[in-house]
C-alpha cells in the first residue's frame, strides 16, 4: 500500500466512523505536511447544527489551529469525496498545494447528496439565480475597499 492509499483510508475510516456516530453524511478528510496527518475532519453538519462543517472544512480549521496559521501551503487534502463547491473553494483559499478524492460527486449524487444545484447557481449572474440577490448601499463598500487599501498594518491573504 503507498502512503496516498493509507491516507485516503483514513480519510475513508474517518466517513464511516461520523456517519455511524450520527454526526453527520458520510464524508471525511485529513490534512498532510510532510508525509504526517495534521489534521482530521468529519462531516459534522447535523451534530453540530452547521451547515458550513463539512468535513474538509473542519479539517482545513484544525490544520490552521494545529499550524497557527491561515495558509496551508505545504500541505494536501484527501477526502472521502470530491469536494462541495464551498469546500473547493475552502481548499483553494487555504492554499492547499493539493487534492486527492474518493468518491465522485455523482457517488454523492446518488447517495442523496446531490450539489448539481450548486455547480449550476455559480455561473449565472446574480440576478439570475434562484436565491434572490440584491445589492444596497454599495457606495458604502467601496469607501470600505478604498480605506483597506491604504491600510499600512493589514495581513494580506
Amino acid at each position: 500500500m503507498t502512503e496516498s492509499e493509507s491516507f485516503m483510508l483514513e480519510a475513508l475510516r474517518l466517513a464511516r466512523e461520523g456517519m455511524q456516530g450520527n454526526r453527520g453524511g458520510p464524508f471525511g478528510a485529513v490534512i498532510v505536511k510532510q508525509g504526517q496527518v495534521i489534521a482530521r475532519g468529519q462531516n459534522r453538519v447535523t451534530s453540530d447544527l452547521d451547515p458550513t462543517a463539512h468535513a474538509e472544512v473542519v479539517a482545513i480549521r484544525e490544520a490552521c489551529r494545529v499550524l497557527g496559521r491561515f495558509d496551508l501551503r505545504g500541505c494536501e487534502i484527501y477526502s472521502s469525496c470530491e469536494p462541495c463547491p464551498m469546500c473547493l473553494a475552502s481548499i483553494y483559499w487555504a492554499r492547499l498545494d493539493r487534492l486527492t478524492y474518493a468518491g465522485t460527486r455523482e457517488d454523492a449524487a446518488g447517495a442523496g447528496f446531490d450539489d448539481a444545484v450548486l455547480y449550476s447557481e455559480l455561473p449565472k449572474e446574480s440576478h439570475e439565480r434562484t436565491l434572490p440577490c440584491q445589492t444596497m448601499l454599495r457606495e458604502d463598500a467601496q469607501q470600505l475597499f478604498a480605506e483597506w487599501n491604504l491600510k499600512t498594518d493589514k495581513v494580506l491573504y
